[in-house]
């Protein structure tokens, strides 16, 4: 049986923040299953290498320049993919930045730097693409939010408002985009290993409370973040729309009480 339910094979796939973590899993998972993967960032070295690394073990990957907070970098990103492949069928906005300090102490370049990314250049790409996608009347785009669209983490708050604003993003572009046939959705990663989150989760402590507070009892990798995307991407999710899916061990479900074994009972 040649069940098609989940393919997404030949489809044209931008994946923006493509070169690690999160993005390069998500674009090596397509590669993997025979779409035409365009992988973006803003580094070019690491863009290159990461599209060479991947290419050698799945399908062709492409890579392009893009600073998602340049509206120049996004609009010339679209022509030449529309040029190259011919149409855009998904988006997976992945692009994220984060500088972690008290509320007190974030400063003006800062909220703009992550705010800048995060958001306004999420929304510049979504726009972009979908522009496209609502002229062809058919498209899917993805957006990477995460567990403080839910509720903010302490220490984060710019962070944590510009993954707030994706969720509402999601959902206020597929009510708009709904009609022409373009799905918009979303992934929210839990406690993700990544090369950037190495660092704070190298600290024995917190991984012990971020395992505690987790119900699978293990911090996530980049690699479960693929079935998901895939997911939303195939023919399986085309009656879905306007959602953010939790994907994060259990971590949002409830948190763990430290009461003692047995309840506590009195």
């Amino acid at each position: 049986m040649n069940d098609t339910l989940f393919a997404v094979s030949n489809q044209v796939v931008i994946v923006s923040g493509g070169s690690r973590g999160i993005g390069r899993a998500i674009a090596q998972g397509f590669a993997e299953r025979d779409a035409k993967v365009i992988i973006t960032g803003r580094d070019e070295l690491s863009l290159v290498a990461a599209a060479e690394q991947i290419s050698a073990k799945a399908g062709s990957v492409t890579p392009i320049v893009c600073d998602v907070a340049k509206l120049a970098d996004i609009e010339r990103l679209v022509a030449k993919v529309i040029a190259d492949f011919g149409h855009i069928d998904t988006l997976v906005n992945v692009a994220g930045v984060n500088r972690r300090k008290p509320a007190l102490d974030v400063s003006e370049d800062d909220y703009d730097f992550i705010l800048d990314i995060n958001l306004k250049g999420a929304f510049l790409l979504s726009q972009a693409v979908g522009r496209h996608m609502v002229e062809r009347g058919s498209g899917c785009q993805i957006n990477i939010a995460s567990i403080n669209t839910d509720r903010p983490l302490k220490d984060v708050l710019p962070y944590a408002m510009s993954k707030a604003g994706i969720a509402h993003m999601t959902r206020g572009l597929a009510v708009e985009w709904g009609p022409s046939g373009v799905r918009v959705n979303g992934i929210a990663p839990g406690f993700i290993l990544t090369d950037l989150t190495q660092k704070l989760w190298s600290d024995e402590k917190l991984q012990a409370w971020g395992k505690a507070n987790t119900p699978q009892r293990r911090l996530g990798v980049p690699e479960d973040m693929v079935g998901t995307a895939i997911f939303l991407a195939s023919p399986a999710a085309s009656f879905m729309t306007g959602q953010t899916l939790y994907v994060d061990g259990g971590y949002t479900a409830g948190w763990a009480w430290p009461i003692p074994e047995g309840g506590g009972q009195r």
